[in-house]
Parts: structure tokens; C-alpha cells; sequence
């Protein structure tokens, strides 16, 4: 096909066409827009091409005229477009804009004819990451502190040396592993029970209150449980500020240490706990007293007790000398009183002793089964036990193949002996009658019958001339 070409001829006096004349000449062929046109057709055909769609921002450059509307703009890191929501819209959202404000908005996509800005015609907001989770968080904080949640009256004191401590957290996170540590070295006795829950993601506050459930059947009044994690955003603590597990921990009997984040991370956990530790570590220290600690305020007891035994025998001297001035002769009285008194004070001091001791040889005790537990005792057991296993499985086919081959042997041996071959062997043979039966008697034949003899080799025939009965150890008949 033939492709169409439109000529522009030059006029003869002119060596060119002039500019002008050329622009002319093509105006029928190409569309000129007006810009109000142009941007009519731009807006058209964005709301036709375009439907209401979610966009994601921050908001910037806020303004709040007298008219109702709100304009700003929503950027991104390296973009940002013009908005605007109108009254009607705007007062739907439940929430004041703010400088700085992540959010979620469902617009279109609109060309301002008079500027010819590209813009949003936003219809619902919607708050979204840091921002929403904070929000959320302040009102949660403080509905709970008017319902006195975290009243300090309502709190707990933990016992001077807890029986069992229920920690709640990942059993593959550093926080158990510093809690445990730190607990170890503080109170090698300490006894510790890992609960392990999801500390991060959805569904994770659920398992925490499961897990308090469980822990609330086992515990009792000197046991404590721990909740903890390392630190991390406000993302990544949200489970942390649930309602529901700050109600569980509200309501749970016994005292509970909040160990979530490090020193600047705050959660609901924390406010409603009976005790709050800024990290793991702090945790143990807070919940496990110091051996030597212990042991320093144990004898500072034993001198309290010491000095108040002391006084009493002063003041009840002082009565006695008293008494003694009121009391005609009471010599005897008071040797007596003193020696009771003497006696009774002795026996304090040595019931005193004789329990420092008795706590000391249990602590040593204590720390001697902690020694006697320690797993690698009993992994260098195991392998022991399983280097025998291997030896014996090692050795067991073969012992039970000679067995059986010994065995096979005196049964070979038992058959062959027992085999007529043997005993045909030694010049006895088998006569068979005329049916095939063993002769074993003369009279199983009579005279004339033909007979089978079978030695060790070969097949003997002969005929009965005679059968009578003879001596014992005699032959029966001849061939």
C-alpha cells in the first residue's frame, strides 16, 4: 500500500517556504488545546481512570481555614502531593490532624483547574503506625489508672527469698538467658521455672494470659512470677499493652515483675505489675537476694539478738536488785532466778547457733545437689552407657550366629546318628516283604514269598524257603 504524503509546494518566487506559511499550512492537521481545556481533559480522565484509592503518608504544611476545609500535604520520603478533605469529611474523622501525623487516606486523584495542581480529594482518615500505636497507648494508660490499676496500695512486696520464680518469655531470647545468669550468681539456689510464650506478634498477649492461667494453679504464696523481653519499638512491644493481659496480671494472687525493654521502654505491663525492672538483669537482682547478703544480714540478726538479750539481762538484773532491797534474805530466790535465767539465756544462744548452722549446712547442701545436677555429669553417663550399647550390639550377631551354629552342630550330629545309614553301615540291612512292609518277624513271610534285601550299597533278592521261629539274635529266614 501506497503510504499518503502531503505536499507543501514552494512558491516559484521563493527558494523556501517561509515559517510561517509552513505552520499555516499544517494548522487543519494537529489539535491546539486551550490550558483550561487541556486541564478539563487531564481531570477527566484521571476520575475516569482512577478510582477512590488508599495512600499513605504524612501530613505536612497543615492548614485549617475558617471554610471547614483542611489542606496539607502527604509525603513520603522522597515524594509529596497536595490534599485537601472538605468539611463534610472532615468532620467525620475522629481525630485532630497534626503536624508530622502518619495516616491512611481514601481519595481521588484531582487536577485543581485554576492552578493546575495535581492534588487528593480526601474522603477518611485514618491513623496508622507510631502515632496510632502512642495514641492508643495514652488512652489505654489512662482509663486504666482511673480504674486504679496501678494503684501502689494494691501492690505486693516480694518475699525476702522466693520459693519458685515463673519466668514468662522465649526460651530462645537473650532475656532468659540474662535472668538465668544473673539469678545463678546472685542465689545459686534459686529455683526457676521457664513458662515460654511469644513475646512479639500477633496472638502473643493471648498466650501470656494462657500461660498466667497455668502459672496460677501451680504457684503459691511465696512463689513469683516474671514477665520479660528485651527491648525493641512500640511495635514490637504492643502485645505488652494489651488490655486483656494487664487485666490478667491485675487479677493474678501473687506478685509479678514486669522486665520488658531496657530503661527507656514503658509498656501497660509495667504501670499495672506489682514490681517494674528495666531490663532482665534487673529483674534478678531485684527478685533474688544476694547470698552474701544473706549471710551478712543473718549476723547482724544474731548481734541484734545478741545486744537484746544483753538489755533484758540488764533491766531483769536492775528488777532483781530492786526487789532485793524490798525483800528481806531473797539470796536464795535470786540464785535461783539467775540461774534460770543463766540457763535459759544459754540455750537461746546455742538454739541460735545450732540454726545458723543448720541454715549454712542447708545452703551447702543446696549447693552441692546444684553441683551433683549439672547436665554434663550426666551426658558423660549417657555416653558411657551408649559406648557399652554400641559394643554389645557390635558383638551380639556374632555370639548369636556361634549359637545357633553350635547348636546346628549336636542337632547334625543327634540326626546322624540316628540315620538308618548308619546302622546299615555296621552290616545290618532292611528286608521288605511282597507289599513293601519291613519284615520284622517270621511271620510276617511264608516259604516261597520274595523278598527285598537292602544292605548299605545295592539291592539283595531272594525267596523264603523256610520261616520258623529260632534263637534270639538269630536270623529269621535265608535266602
Amino acid at each position: 500500500m501506497k503510504r499518503e504524503i502531503d505536499l507543501f509546494p514552494i512558491p516559484e518566487s521563493q527558494d523556501v517556504i517561509a515559517t510561517g506559511d509552513y505552520l499555516a499550512a499544517q494548522a487543519p492537521l494537529r489539535p491546539v488545546w486551550r490550558v483550561s481545556g487541556l486541564l478539563s481533559e487531564i481531570s477527566y480522565r484521571l476520575d475516569t481512570g482512577f478510582s477512590s484509592v488508599w495512600v499513605e503518608g504524612e501530613v505536612s504544611g497543615l492548614r485549617n481555614p475558617s471554610s471547614g476545609h483542611v489542606y496539607f500535604i502527604l509525603k513520603d520520603e522522597t515524594s509529596q502531593i497536595r490534599a485537601v478533605m472538605f468539611r463534610a469529611s472532615a468532620s467525620r474523622v475522629p481525630f485532630a490532624l497534626e503536624e508530622g501525623m502518619k495516616i491512611i487516606c481514601l481519595a481521588r486523584v484531582n487536577v485543581y483547574t485554576g492552578r493546575g495542581d495535581l492534588q487528593l480529594v480526601v474522603e477518611a482518615v485514618e491513623q496508622t503506625g507510631v502515632g496510632a500505636l502512642g495514641r492508643a497507648f495514652e488512652e489505654l494508660k489512662e482509663r486504666l489508672f482511673r480504674e486504679g490499676l496501678f494503684d501502689a496500695e494494691r501492690k505486693r512486696p516480694l518475699p525476702m527469698v522466693p520459693g519458685r520464680v515463673f519466668v514468662l518469655t522465649s526460651p530462645t531470647g537473650a532475656a532468659i538467658r540474662d535472668f538465668v545468669r544473673t539469678a545463678r550468681a546472685r542465689f545459686p539456689a534459686a529455683q526457676m521455672v521457664l513458662v515460654p510464650v511469644r513475646v512479639q506478634g500477633e496472638g502473643a498477649a493471648g498466650e501470656m494470659i494462657l500461660a498466667l492461667d497455668a502459672v496460677r494453679s501451680l504457684a503459691g504464696p511465696d512463689d513469683v512470677v516474671v514477665i520479660t523481653r528485651g527491648g525493641g519499638s512500640l511495635e514490637d512491644l504492643r502485645e505488652y499493652n494489651d488490655e486483656a493481659l494487664a487485666r490478667a496480671i491485675h487479677a493474678f494472687p501473687y506478685p509479678v515483675v514486669s522486665a520488658v525493654g531496657h530503661e527507656i521502654d514503658f509498656t501497660i505491663a509495667d504501670f499495672v505489675a506489682d514490681h517494674r525492672a528495666s531490663t532482665p538483669t534487673a529483674a534478678a537482682q531485684l527478685v533474688f537476694p544476694e547470698r552474701k547478703a544473706l549471710g551478712e544480714r543473718l549476723e547482724v540478726l544474731v548481734r541484734h539478738a545478741a545486744s537484746a538479750l544483753r538489755n533484758r539481762v540488764a533491766r531483769a538484773s536492775g528488777a532483781l536488785h530492786a526487789l532485793r532491797l524490798r525483800l528481806r534474805d531473797p539470796v536464795r530466790r535470786l540464785v535461783e532466778a539467775r540461774l534460770r535465767h543463766d540457763e535459759q539465756t544459754s540455750r537461746l544462744v546455742f538454739a541460735i547457733r545450732d540454726l545458723c548452722l543448720r541454715r549454712m549446712r542447708e545452703l551447702d547442701v543446696l549447693a552441692h545437689a546444684l553441683r551433683d545436677r549439672d547436665p554434663s555429669r550426666r551426658l558423660d553417663l549417657y555416653r558411657t552407657g551408649l559406648a557399652g550399647l554400641a559394643i554389645r550390639l557390635m558383638r551380639s550377631p556374632r555370639d548369636v550366629i556361634a549359637r545357633k551354629r553350635a547348636g546346628l552342630s549336636i542337632r547334625i550330629e543327634r540326626l546322624d546318628a540316628l540315620s538308618p545309614l548308619k546302622v546299615l553301615g555296621r552290616g545290618y540291612s532292611i528286608v521288605s516283604g511282597p507289599s513293601g512292609r519291613i519284615v520284622r518277624s517270621f511271620r510276617d513271610v511264608r516259604p516261597g514269598d520274595l523278598l527285598e534285601v537292602r544292605p548299605l550299597e545295592g539291592v539283595i533278592s531272594c525267596r523264603v524257603l523256610e520261616a520258623r521261629e529260632g534263637l534270639e539274635g538269630q536270623e529269621t529266614g535265608k535266602g
